[in-house]
């Protein structure tokens, strides 16, 4: 959406993604990133730790793109990663009727920083095959009709409509399985 802060993140996973179904069957993971940033000290010749940020993140499954069930089979704690999605800020009241708010990273892509190990990738056959720019997030919004698998609370992240996409997915030249040969 327009305006919305995308950010990428960089860092280790500090638990292995925990997948929950809401009440009305959708599916997400939930993560915390913890990302530590490192400067080189002069003075001392060693490379030292800045402050780490632990980052909440969310990601959803939706029709055609099953992110939080890939990330279950992919990723484990400890493991390094690359994100990127949408900061939303969110509200809440905690139990003694304080209010409280908090910032979330909502996911569009997720995977092994490959700088520190190798990655085998099986690719999806059910997917729809879309693999770019997070542009995969609400297809079934766009085209599909029916009612969001979201809840409204979870609407701020919610997968919805990007870059403007209105199309059938036929009519869509990006989405698709296709093949690696080229077309000449």
């Amino acid at each position: 959406m327009a305006g919305d802060a995308i950010i990428t993140i960089i860092g280790n996973l500090t638990a292995a993604p925990k997948i929950r179904s809401t009440s009305n069957g959708s599916r997400v993971a939930n993560v915390t990133i913890a990302s530590t940033p490192r400067q080189f000290n002069r003075t001392s010749g060693q490379w030292e730790d800045g402050d780490a940020l632990f980052m909440r993140c969310s990601a959803w499954d939706t029709q055609h793109q099953p992110l939080a069930s890939n990330m279950q089979a992919s990723l484990t704690k400890g493991m390094r990663v690359i994100a990127q999605g949408r900061l939303v800020q969110r509200s809440y009241q905690d139990r003694n009727g304080n209010n409280r708010m908090f910032v979330e990273l909502c996911l569009d892509e997720i995977g092994p920083a490959l700088t520190r190990s190798a990655a085998q990738v099986t690719r999806n056959n059910n997917s729809g095959g879309n693999s770019g720019g997070g542009a995969g997030f609400g297809e079934q919004f766009a085209w599909g009709g029916g009612a969001s698998p979201i809840p409204a609370s979870s609407a701020s992240c919610a997968p919805g409509p990007a870059g403007g996409q209105t199309g059938a997915p036929e009519q869509d030249p990006w989405v698709g399985g296709g093949n690696d040969e080229p077309e000449f």
